[in-house]
């Protein structure tokens, strides 16, 4: 269900059922037009438990189902919501669970193998030095100076070695992938069968022989702790550094709007590009405003419905049988007709949206500005009075808010902006620009333009999950000419790939002395 005509819809029988001092705001709502959509959709009404993952927390649920004449209604604000939800919204929660859950186990296993093959490889080295001292004490030579010295080379190889992989591969994860990232399980089976070669080779030469050297062994112990270290060296080369040189431009356009953006990457799998290329999206596209969209399909169903087909051959066997087709051919050359003057209605449309919008705009800035002056005096003023009358930023933003809330409201149901900011995020917005001395224009850059998707509330980006759509695997890397789709519940994000062209540049050397001139004077020039 469109979430604009269900809020508009809720906002209005609300608003019927206060008292009769609302008489004057019932006659305004009973003028307003109301949307098609919300009378003649139907929609499961439910409670949604508190503990649901995927539609954020009870805060987050509290914004989505405001009423949108918060502008004219902000004396009250009441402590219950309900949520309007169809059934495919139903099914796709109950799916988005079940794949949640699968996520969540793979992402335990995978960390629960990294745990074990970590405690393996930094207990091999002291295992190989501590074994001797257990099974043959009596057998092994006295360590000289040499040999304590290796010791304390191996404390503090160990040491390095623990931080670096700490820093390297104990990360919190950016994210689930579909696959497996195949440089990081190459390493991890180098470094178990490094290991498991190291163990065989102990167990055959040291612990059967009970070798009485035990230097050798110590300096055994050491050659594995330096083998581990360049095998960390080489997981820096696969993991981050071999991706650094940009190697390929992509193309990322959205679906719905068009929206397009160019990365540079370097060498990576499908799934990785995939990743940067989202986590890129947050930060550079603007949000994902479907009440934008919805303007083309009301003018095209506007156009169609006006348009009437009648059987001017009355009832007939044969009537029946074309009517269809005879209705459908009529309905196409009507649309044709009217394809030729629509293009006059599209521009008055567009001039007469844009005059609102000035209008609105210049209302709203207006607002805001005497808003703020009130509390820049407010603040020179509680100077001199008692600490028990002065406000803090949250009931400052409180006090001067009521006085801007129907010019923003305006402005923000014109650019179709109203669902993604609600009563209580603007409050907070306020109370932060009065807290931090910001100006009214900083404070309204945030509503005159859309910003990137993590600007606003959770809700927009955090319950959304991808599927990654591609005809080649997502393990295999980038290629030239390489297409893949990311594609979520209400877009698609469409991929393409350049390879970046191999530049041949050339040296051509100029003579300093050569730069020599001459004025070249005619007889109609004035000097």
């Amino acid at each position: 269900m469109d979430t604009e005509s269900t809020y508009s819809g809720y906002s209005y029988y609300s608003g019927r059922s206060r008292g009769s001092h609302r008489h004057g705001e019932r006659s305004r709502d009973r003028h307003k037009p109301r949307s098609k959509d919300s009378r003649s959709e139907k929609s499961v009404t439910i409670n949604t438990p508190p503990a649901e993952p995927l539609l954020g927390d009870s805060a987050v649920r509290g914004e989505q189902v405001q009423d949108d004449n918060w502008g004219e209604t902000t004396t009250a604000v009441t402590g219950t919501s309900e949520h309007s939800l169809s059934q495919e919204d139903i099914v796709r929660i109950t799916k988005d669970l079940e794949d949640s859950v699968g996520l969540d186990c793979r992402r335990y296993f995978t960390l629960t193998l990294a745990v074990i093959l970590g405690l393996l490889v930094f207990l091999t080295p002291l295992a190989f030095l501590v074994l001797p001292h257990l099974l043959w004490p009596e057998k092994l030579q006295s360590c000289g100076t040499a040999c304590e010295g290796l010791f304390i080379s191996v404390a503090f190889k160990l040491l390095i070695l623990l931080l670096a992989v700490w820093a390297l591969f104990f990360r919190p994860p950016r994210a689930g992938l579909p696959r497996v990232f195949v440089f990081r399980a190459l390493l991890a089976v180098l470094v178990l069968l490094f290991v498991v070669s190291y163990w065989l080779f102990y167990g055959v030469r040291i612990l059967d022989s009970q070798d009485e050297n035990y230097q050798g062994i110590v300096q055994y112990a050491v050659s594995l702790v330096d083998a581990l270290l360049f095998i960390h060296y080489l997981a820096i080369v696969l993991l981050e550094l071999r991706q650094l040189q940009p190697c390929f431009s992509v193309c990322v356009t959205r679906s719905t709007d068009g929206e397009i953006r160019h990365y540079n990457l370097g060498q990576l799998s499908i799934q990785r590009a995939a990743l940067a290329i989202l986590e890129h999206y947050y930060c550079d596209f603007p949000v994902h405003n479907p009440a934008l969209l919805s303007a083309s399909k009301s003018r095209a169903a506007k156009h169609l419905a006006g348009l009437k087909v009648y059987n001017v051959d009355g009832p007939g066997n044969n009537a029946a049988a074309g009517l269809a087709h005879s209705q459908s051919r009529a309905m196409i050359a009507a649309a044709a007709r009217r394809r030729d003057t629509s293009h006059n209605e599209l521009y008055y449309e567009e001039a007469e949206h844009e005059r609102r919008v000035r209008k609105r705009k210049a209302r709203l800035v207006v607002a805001v500005e005497e808003a703020f002056t009130h509390i820049k005096r407010l603040q020179e003023e509680e100077q001199k009075k008692a600490p028990g009358d002065v406000m803090d930023p949250r009931e400052a933003a409180q006090a001067i808010f009521p006085s801007m809330a129907r010019a923003l409201q305006k402005y923000l149901r014109t650019t179709k902006q109203q669902h993604c900011h609600s009563m209580e995020s603007i409050q907070q917005h306020l109370a932060f620009c009065i807290t931090n001395n910001m100006t009214p224009k900083a404070f309204l850059e945030s509503y005159l333009a859309p910003g990137p998707t993590l600007q606003y509330s959770r809700d927009h980006w955090l319950a959304r999950q991808w599927t990654l759509i591609s005809e080649a695997s997502v393990t295999s890397g980038l290629k030239d000419g390489s297409i893949f789709l990311l594609k979520c519940v209400d877009f698609s994000l469409v991929v393409t790939t350049k390879k970046i062209p191999y530049i041949q540049m050339s040296e051509e050397y100029i003579d300093p002395k050569s730069h020599k001139f001459v004025l070249r004077l005619q007889s109609e020039t004035s000097v």
